[in-house]
């Protein structure tokens, strides 16, 4: 099966590894970037769209067909936002995109990156679990294919240029706490296979932890 991948986020940490992956890949024989800044990045089978507003995507929607699969990596920080603005940059925006994603393509499988301690009943303390949790909810009901990521600590890909710059303070954990705590502690490079790996071969359920992230990468 040959892969034809929408990603987001690229310009960020994860986006940037997960891009990092496919490109590597012999498997993913196209991408298509969509990012509100260029990426800087160039490759034979990466195209890339410039778009500033994701909430709307009426001038680029006649370029999103053709794709059998979506990672997306776009994400924000709950850190100093306000509920509302929160839920309407996390829900509103990835249910948005993915419903116009899915018009054009109805078999797509999506694939989406929320983060260890979501909230499936959408009833919990936290504010950004239970937005994460109603997101992933929803998203599973759109897609008839479709896989939640939910990394802890990722191991930075070494190389790339958008990695937190608190990373490299705090990298020397990683081999500890993945000895210690092996459900809270991955590679970035293992979501990046992980996730091209669903669209190839799925997983036997549809919210993937840690665990289930170091699993699959290793199929």
């Amino acid at each position: 099966m040959k892969i034809r991948a929408i990603i987001t986020g690229a310009t960020g940490m994860v986006g940037e590894g997960v891009l990092h992956e496919c490109l590597l890949d012999p498997t993913v024989e196209q991408v298509l970037l969509i990012n509100r800044k260029p990426s800087g990045i160039s490759h034979a089978k990466l195209r890339e769209i410039v778009h500033s507003d994701f909430l709307n995507l009426t001038p680029i929607e006649n370029q999103l067909a053709g794709y059998n699969a979506c990672f997306f990596c776009l994400g924000v920080s709950s850190v100093g936002m306000d509920n509302e603005e929160y839920r309407r940059l996390t829900y509103d925006l990835t249910l948005y995109f993915a419903q116009v994603v899915a018009s054009h393509n109805p078999d797509l499988t999506f694939c989406y990156v929320s983060g260890a301690g979501t909230d499936s009943t959408e009833k919990g303390r936290s504010a950004w679990a239970r937005v994460k949790g109603a997101t992933e909810n929803a998203l599973l009901k759109l897609f008839n294919n479709a896989y939640m990521f939910r990394p802890g600590f990722m191991l930075p890909t070494e190389g790339l240029k958008n990695t937190l710059k608190y990373y490299k303070y705090i990298a020397w954990l990683y081999p500890i706490g993945r000895a210690i705590y092996p459900a809270g502690f991955s590679a970035l490079r293992e979501l990046g296979v992980a996730m091209i790996k669903s669209v190839r071969i799925g997983y036997e359920k549809p919210i993937l932890e840690v665990k289930d992230i170091v699993t699959l990468a290793k199929r």
